[in-house]
This record gives C-alpha cells, sequence and structure tokens, in this order.
C-alpha cells in the first residue's frame, strides 16, 4: 500500500522527478532514487538495442549454459554487462544476476544490493515477442561481504524497490518503492515518463496463464484448478475462460497489471523443477512486491512470496500471482481439506506446488 508521506505524481512527469520527490533528503531514499535511475538508464540503452533486432547481428545465438542452468543467448551477455554497467555509476555494492554464478562486487561500501534477470524470455528473442528486465534493490546490512552469496540472503520483506522493464510495443517500466506500484512509458526522446502512479490489479477477470505443455507433469489440484476454468460455463465456475501464455513471465504480468488475471508456474514431477521453474531472488520478488503493491497477491502456493527469505542466489519457486480474488481461490485448491466450494481437489505426492 502507498506510503502515508507519499502523495501521487502527476502522469506525464519524468522518473527522475518522481523519484526526487519521493526520496525527499532522506539519504537512504536518495541512494535508492540514483540507483534506479542508474538502472533506467541502462535498460533504456538496452531497448535500442533490442530495437534493432536482427539488424545487430544473431542476438539470439545459443553461446553457453548459463551459471543459473539456462542458456545463454548473445543477447543475455549484452544485457547483463549493460545493466552491470550503468549500476557502477550507483551506489551499489554488488549485484547478483541470472547470467552469473556469484554475486559481482561493484563497491564493497555501497549501501544496496540488486538482484536482476537482465533478460526475462530470451527465449522469445528471435521470433519479436516481449522480453524484459526484473531487478530487486536491497540494503547491503552492515557486517556482511557484499561479494559473498550471504550478503543476499534476504527476506522478502527487505526489498526497498522492485520492478521491471519490458520492451514490447512501447518500451514500459513498472516500478514500487513501496509507495504504490508506478507505471512508465519510453517517450520518443528516451525519457521515462508516468503513465499511472496507482495501479491497481483489478478483480472478476476470466483470464489464466499457465504453460498447457506440462498438464501431464501437475500435482492433482493444479490440474483441478485448470480444468474447472476450462470447463466454462458448464463447469463449477459458471463462466468461460481465457488461457494466454507467452513464456516470457514480464509479458503475463504485465498484461495482469493491465487487465487483470491469474499467472501461474507450479513445481512439478519433472527432474528439477519440484520447486517450480521460476527464480526467487530476482524474479518472483519484484514481481510480487509490485503485484502486492498493486493490491494484487503473490504466493507460493502456501503463503506470500514476500514472507519468504532467500537460501541460495538462484533458488527456484514455484509461483502464483495476480488479480487477489483469482490467486486466493486457486490457493484453495489445496489449503482447504474441504476444497474450495465447489469442488473437493485431489491431493497429490508433494502438494501443490512443492
Amino acid at each position: 500500500m502507498p506510503t502515508a508521506d507519499h502523495r501521487a505524481a502527476a502522469p506525464g512527469i519524468t522518473l527522475a522527478s518522481a523519484l526526487e520527490e519521493w526520496a525527499g533528503e532522506d539519504a537512504r531514499r536518495r541512494d535508492v532514487a540514483t540507483t534506479l535511475t542508474a538502472l533506467a538508464a541502462g535498460t533504456i540503452q538496452l531497448a535500442r538495442a533490442i530495437a534493432e533486432g536482427p539488424l545487430a547481428g544473431d542476438l539470439a545465438r545459443t553461446l553457453s549454459s548459463g551459471e543459473a542452468g539456462e542458456g545463454q543467448k548473445a543477447l543475455d551477455i549484452i544485457s547483463n554487462d549493460m545493466v552491470i554497467d550503468a549500476l557502477r555509476k550507483a551506489p551499489v555494492a554488488a549485484v547478483a544476476s541470472e547470467e552469473n554464478d556469484a554475486p559481482v562486487l561493484l563497491d564493497p561500501d555501497a549501501p544496496l544490493l540488486v538482484a536482476i534477470d537482465p533478460l526475462d524470455g530470451s527465449s522469445n528473442i528471435d521470433t519479436d515477442i516481449s522480453v524484459g528486465t526484473i531487478f530487486a534493490v536491497f540494503p547491503h546490512q552492515d557486517g556482511t561481504d557484499a561479494a559473498s552469496v550471504t550478503a543476499f540472503l534476504q527476506n522478502g520483506r527487505d526489498m526497498l524497490a522492485g520492478g521491471y522493464v519490458i520492451y514490447g510495443p512501447h518500451t514500459a517500466l513498472m516500478l514500487t518503492v513501496g509507495a504504490g506500484a508506478w507505471h512508465f512509458a519510453l517517450d520518443k526522446d528516451g525519457t521515462f515518463r508516468l503513465v499511472n502512479a496507482a495501479v491497481r490489479v483489478k478483480e472478476g477477470a476470466a483470464e489464466f496463464a499457465i504453460n498447457m505443455s506440462n498438464y501431464h507433469h501437475w500435482d492433482d489440484p493444479i490440474r483441478a484448478y485448470v480444468d474447472d476454468c476450462l470447463a466454462g460455463k458448464k463447469g463449477p465456475r459458471e463462466r468461460d475462460f481465457n488461457m494466454r501464455w507467452v513464456a516470457s513471465m514480464v509479458a503475463d504480468a504485465h498484461r495482469i497489471f493491465q487487465r487483470g488475471g491469474i499467472y501461474l508456474y507450479p513445481g512439478d514431477s519433472r527432474k528439477g523443477y519440484t520447486h517450480g521453474r521460476l527464480r526467487l531472488l530476482y524474479e518472483a520478488f519484484p514481481v510480487a512486491f509490485l503485484m502486492e503493491q498493486a493490491q494484487g497477491a503473490a504466493i507460493d502456493g502456501r503463503g506470500s512470496i514476500l514472507d519468504l527469505s532467500a537460501t541460495s542466489l538462484h533458488q527456484r519457486v514455484p509461483f502464483i500471482f495476480g488479480s487477489r480474488d483469482e490467486v486466493t481461490r486457486a490457493a484453495r485448491y489445496h489449503l482447504e481439506p474441504s476444497g474450495h466450494g465447489e469442488r473437493s481437489p485431489l491431493f497429490a505426492r508433494r502438494g501443490l506446488f512443492i
């Protein structure tokens, strides 16, 4: 929820102005504002590179298997370098990235840490589907070595800022500093300008996003939830649903911020996916922070994502987020012994998400 000392900024003002107004004379906030401004500058540079597409070469070619276990594309490496270089101009002690095994040390005495997924959805590069940069800003706790993994093993509620930039038909920034969810758009002059300082995730939406190709790997409560949606008006939900799946989490998240709905990536029976696919520190945490600030919800199946504490740098987590009413309903398929009021769910070996 917005903090009491922040009034909604006027649409059209620049990101720098909005952050300056929010920060005031508070030293910690000014450090966060400086970091977010630097990060935004890096993503603007990246937006230009992405816009060149194949004119910049084969950006979708696979170079190696990333440290986090994902195939690294050429643009993954480019985006990682651009964002980290931009953060060298900010009061950031170290950066934890999906593309690096260990934190990258910048300034050991700086007050902040940044966790990033430099290019979410990179498998879509060659198909011209939206991709994005996801980020979370944490305090550099006193007494911790910024270059160590331990420095980043914080609770979701410790986050000072979180958000993403999505590179689509237009480049947009979704940001929270704990004062609501802010939506910015990149103008023709290369400046992020405020669109909405009070984004709200709508309830009552009839869209869900899930990778149906994994249906036979899911545990029964997830199948039950999806089956009830697919049954439409003749099923227990008594309404028709649309399914959306982009394979770029920021694209699905951005759609939900605009018109509501739910996103699900549960754990399943595949080797390595028992705890889901998405990364807690630099994917789930920042999107969950945004969702809660926009009056939506984000859970791991049993509770709020933001109540979790990271235990490793590239930790995976089951992830459901979106409209609060629908996320609550999805959770009940597992949490309530009597089911969700429409039918009793079947329980599986590991439960809903783990």
